[in-house]
């Protein structure tokens, strides 16, 4: 019995859509003998409706051919059901996508005759579900301000940083997790599934998608001639490493803060919130990996 595979292509993602990807899917899908279907994004929730229609046609795979935001929809579409997401990433920063090392673009097309498949953990962050990574304060700030740019990418993203930082507070937040309870002043709260934000800035170097855990970091706001030695920790993945971050792990928590703050889901820009609410959702996602990356499955921060 042939496989089926749905391709869902957000046209806006990244750097925007080249007519010739389609050629390319159907040639190497028609190469491997599967049948394919592809469908462009009309709306917000576009993909998850898209997404829960292959399911009900049992069909094998969704693609995701977007950014961070189209691979959300699409699992929301997909979670807690039989039918396994592929990334076929063409965002901004694709987070997930580096996380799990899936190549980038069109090389990303080789999963659909050379793959393995796994169960993967998501997140409900107050019932909305995340699948890398969430969070308020200042990234939130920065997500909701980028989401209106009509030119994106990492050069955009670090201009409109470099803008804002000196202008956003600090805030107190009361944190309740399984394991205990405390009060803190950061800058950056990030809720992680996954261990980066994307372009390889590893927020949370040492989460997993597989541990049913939800790492959270803590981030102090830091002086601008602290930033490159700050910058180069992230982008390292020795982030746990620095004096202005801490880091927990649980299966559950509450954050309380005094006045409503910018909030993000996987990057969406959300309105402004007191309480969030987040726990995990172990083994709850079936995703499409590399098939022959032997050494991310000896690493399980990269799985």
């Amino acid at each position: 019995m042939s496989q089926s595979v749905l391709f869902v292509i957000n046209k806006f993602s990244g750097s925007g859509f080249k007519p010739e990807l389609e050629g390319r899917i159907i040639d190497k899908c028609r190469q491997a003998g599967i049948e394919t279907r592809i469908e462009f994004t009309q709306k917000r929730g576009h993909a998850t409706a898209l997404a829960r229609w292959a399911v009900d046609q049992k069909m094998d795979y969704v693609f995701a051919v977007g950014g961070d935001g189209t691979v959300n929809e699409v699992a929301q579409g997909l979670v807690h059901t039989p039918v396994a997401l592929g990334i076929l990433p063409k965002g901004s920063g694709n987070g997930l996508a580096r996380h799990l090392q899936i190549p980038m673009g069109i090389q990303s097309l080789n999963l659909v005759d050379n793959h393995r498949v796994e169960w993967i953990d998501t997140v409900y962050v107050n019932k909305r579900m995340s699948v890398n990574v969430s969070g308020f304060g200042f990234d939130a700030h920065i997500a909701s301000l980028f989401a209106d740019r009509a030119r994106r990418g990492l050069v955009g993203y670090t201009r409109l940083v470099v803008k804002e930082f000196s202008s956003f507070p600090s805030f107190d937040v009361q944190v309740d997790t399984e394991e205990a309870s405390f009060r803190t002043r950061c800058f950056i709260v990030a809720i992680a599934n996954a261990s980066q934000f994307g372009n390889n800035a590893r927020v949370a170097p040492l989460a997993s998608v597989k541990d049913q855990l939800i790492d959270i970091s803590f981030i102090q706001k830091i002086t601008l001639l602290r930033a490159p030695a700050f910058a180069q920790k992230m982008f390292t993945g020795n982030l746990d490493k620095s004096p202005f971050v801490k880091m927990n792990k649980s299966k559950s928590v509450n954050f309380e803060l005094a006045e409503p703050l910018p909030f993000h889901v996987d990057g969406e820009p959300l309105p402004p919130i007191r309480h969030i609410n987040c726990t995990i959702n172990s083994r709850s996602l079936k995703i499409l990996l590399p098939g022959d990356n032997r050494e991310a499955e000896k690493n399980i921060y990269h799985i």
